[in-house]
């Protein structure tokens, strides 16, 4: 915490947990320990790559007041993660009842004679916080057991399980594929069935027309004999 007269700002230093091709913010507090309005500016070294808000700004009296820095996405990580850039807090009594509009840059001109408290601040850039060990603390060295015994147990249960699942699974499956032969066999012998079944129909028909053509070729031999001894009798008259 930096103490001034004016305000006391926490923290003295911009710690960003610094990832490419991502925007991260921080923030400051600035508390106002006087009975005065005091107005504040926030200047840094390299305004295009930092966003603050608000940048300027009148805290009340034993009021606090929350700045927002925020980094632009960053493309390349600096040289041994190290950072350059600086920021400068001004701040300034204020008129009693001033606010946000009043605030002027002439008000934080030092050659006006007026008295502008300052305060830098440097920029550090910190890995980002890791995801949590998925090792349970009990499976350490020197630690319980209790937890791996435990876990032991729940994974014996969960293979177990899928053990049985699976049996299950296998036996349905075999009591399908024993379903499906049963009726691939049944369709097979009612299909041999249908085929014998028209075999012997074509056979009666064979039989049936050869039947006819038989009785047709008798027939024709009697009319011709009848014929024949019709003309002998007429011949004979005649």
């Amino acid at each position: 915490m930096s103490t001034s007269e004016l305000l006391d700002i926490e923290p003295t230093e911009l710690k960003f947990p610094f990832e490419l091709r991502k925007q991260i913010s921080c923030s400051l507090q600035l508390s106002n320990k006087a009975d005065n309005h005091v107005a504040f500016k926030v200047k840094t070294t390299n305004p295009k790559k930092y966003c603050v808000r608000p940048n300027t700004g009148v805290v009340l009296p034993r009021a606090t007041c929350d700045v927002i820095v925020t980094m632009q996405a960053q493309k390349e990580a600096p040289p041994d993660m190290q950072c350059k850039d600086k920021f400068l807090l001004q701040s300034v009594i204020a008129s009693p009842g001033a606010a946000s509009k009043d605030i002027t840059a002439e008000m934080f001109n030092k050659e006006a004679g007026r008295v502008v408290e300052e305060c830098k601040l440097r920029v550090i850039y910190v890995s980002p916080p890791q995801p949590p060990s998925p090792v349970p603390e009990g499976s350490e060295e020197g630690g319980s057991p209790r937890g791996l015994v435990s876990d032991n147990r729940t994974l014996n249960g969960f293979e177990s399980s899928t053990t049985n699942r699976g049996s299950v699974d296998t036996h349905d499956k075999s009591a399908e594929a024993r379903a499906l032969v049963a009726k691939l066999m049944e369709e097979k012998n009612s299909a041999i069935q249908q085929n014998n079944k028209l075999r012997q129909e074509l056979e009666l028909l064979k039989r049936d027309v050869s039947r006819r053509q038989g009785g047709v070729s008798i027939l024709l031999v009697v009319l011709v004999g009848l014929i024949g001894v019709i003309l002998g009798y007429v011949m004979k008259k005649a």
